[in-house]
């Protein structure tokens, strides 16, 4: 068994000379966001989540992403509330919120 249950990644890069990137969506203060909110909720540490940055993951004309392992979806989203929903819904119980599944 893996020591998390699901493992979350947010791409917060930001890329230079002005390209589309995830940060252009403040990605970092999402992800800050997350993190918090997973806590709060008794979500977080072993046998729960673990929400993490990640570098570019190259999938910049969908972002901002993040994606949820083990089941390998991908997501985007708009605001705290798209967060608090895929944390709400995938986090907590398991099921895939397909409006924000890219």
């Amino acid at each position: 068994m893996s020591y998390y249950k699901h493992h979350v990644f947010f791409c917060t890069n930001q890329r230079d000379e002005g390209c589309a990137c995830c940060q252009d969506f403040d990605a970092q203060a999402m992800r800050d966001y997350a993190k918090s909110k997973s806590k709060q909720m008794g979500l977080a540490g072993e046998g729960g989540a673990r929400i993490n940055s990640a570098g570019c993951l190259d999938r910049c004309s969908e972002g901002p992403v993040l994606v949820v392992y083990p089941e390998a979806v991908w997501y985007s989203y708009v605001d705290e509330q798209d967060i608090d929903e895929i944390i709400e819904k995938h986090l907590k119980k398991g099921e895939v919120v397909e409006r924000l599944k890219i």
